[in-house]
């Protein structure tokens, strides 16, 4: 499999190096050659097949040979080894609980499959690789964890000060060994801004920059994975899915759209977004006009700029009526939100974070447009790691997961920066 350049269709590279490097040399994002579609055996008994089996299917048109099939199978195994549980939540209605893995986040699958892949690259050498960071929330922690002590890799998070949760950032500034967090005046795009700059430095090639956001496709591709988990549990219903994807830089909604080209039967997508629309204002006029982010109780998804969308663009060959037929893409207040979260509390006593209640709420305005459907909102992280708009919103007191308790009693530690030269100087030294 070779990855190309969005900006020059020409670049080619190997998925090594598209790993490696993280963004093309202009500043794009790569994206494969062809789609595969699976073979229709593979889902006539994907109900027989184990996640990590399903896992090595989707995947390993994307890896090529450039990964033995053994070692492969091996970081699909040490990636997916906690549940993808799908609840019920009403009738026709269900939440895929993405966040049982060791940060609670959506987000660990892709950094530890992105983990693995760069060791296995750096086995026999000694290449130091620096993987640089920005996070509005959960990417910061997912990384941190994934990528703790993985030898030859130095990891740089730059997140939002003020910006993300008490307990999302106590879980990236933590940890230390080979974690480094950067604490960035400004909000998220601001970081990915800094970053996507540092790869252009010239006075910073020596430091072998990557990035573990999902613009790298290591980070990326695996999140196709969950929407094969929620058809592998829903086939039995033998009706059309619509999922629902709380999105922020698109990354995870974009993963499922590659995974219905290579298939998987998905009937529609939705995108759900906090006040940050420009997604939904892209599908009125067909006009893409990013904006400064803004601040929400929702807070993983505050991005004004999502990186992804140029990939959902290339997948319907920037053709808006024939992305319609696919996706909508709808935004909600936090006031909305906050209201929705204890409806479904009230209604279901099913306990949704900001994002789920998004995703949630997306997926209720798109299903009367799809006669006897199923539905599928996804919950990307656990109701704790919003304990200050959950608690308070729904008048409970949540238990403290094991993998959260293991983070409070540490010590903070971050470096303030207010700009790119802070951030470059910091690098250089």
């Amino acid at each position: 499999m070779k990855y190309f350049s969005l900006n020059n269709k020409n670049h080619f590279v190997s998925f090594q190096q598209a790993v490696i490097q993280g963004l093309a040399p202009d500043n794009s994002l790569y994206f494969p050659e062809k789609l595969t579609k699976l073979p229709k055996d593979f889902f006539d008994t994907i109900e027989n097949l184990s996640n990590h089996e399903i896992g090595f299917e989707v995947i390993k048109q994307f890896v090529g040979d450039e990964i033995p099939e053994n070692e492969l199978n091996k970081i699909l195994k040490e990636t997916l080894f906690f549940d993808f549980p799908l609840i019920k939540v009403e009738e026709d209605i269900f939440s895929l609980e993405l966040f049982h893995g060791p940060t609670m986040a959506f987000k660990d699958v892709g950094a530890r499959f992105m983990s693995r892949c760069l060791a296995y690259f750096n086995r026999n050498n000694d290449v130091k690789n620096t993987v640089l960071v920005a996070t509005s929330g959960d990417t910061g922690g997912a990384v941190a964890s994934g990528f703790l002590g993985v030898k030859g890799i130095d990891i740089v998070i730059l997140y939002p000060s003020g910006k993300v949760s008490d307990i999302q950032e106590r879980q990236l500034t933590t940890l230390g060994n080979n974690i480094t967090a950067l604490e960035v005046d400004g909000v998220f795009d601001d970081c990915q801004d800094i970053v996507k700059k540092a790869f252009l430095d010239q006075d910073l090639k020596h430091k072998n920059l990557t990035s573990a956001n999902s613009i790298n496709i290591a980070r990326w591709l695996p999140q196709m994975f969950y929407f094969f988990f929620a058809y592998k549990a829903l086939k039995k219903f033998n009706k059309p899915l619509i999922i629902s994807c709380p999105s922020g830089n698109f990354g995870n909604i974009c993963a499922g759209i590659i995974a219905k080209k290579i298939g998987l039967p998905i009937s529609h997508f939705v995108a759900s977004t906090n006040s940050n629309d420009t997604v939904p204002r892209f599908l009125v006029d067909g006009k893409y006009q990013s904006k400064p982010s803004i601040a929400t109780i929702s807070n993983a998804m505050d991005v004004g700029n999502p990186s992804n969308f140029i990939r959902i663009q290339e997948l319907y060959n920037n053709d808006l009526s024939e992305f319609e037929k696919d996706f909508s893409s709808y935004s909600f207040s936090d006031e909305e939100t906050l209201f929705e979260m204890q409806n479904i509390y009230v209604n279901t006593g099913y306990i949704s974070e900001p994002h789920g209640a998004i995703g949630y709420l997306g997926l209720k305005k798109e299903m009367p447009n799809h006669a006897e459907c199923i539905g599928v909102f996804l919950e990307t992280a656990h109701p704790i790691k919003f304990l200050d708009v959950v608690q308070p919103a729904l008048k409970i007191t949540l238990d403290i997961p094991k993998q959260i308790e293991s983070v409070l009693g540490k010590q903070k530690k971050s470096i303030k920066i207010s700009n790119y030269e802070d951030f470059k100087l910091f690098l250089l030294k």
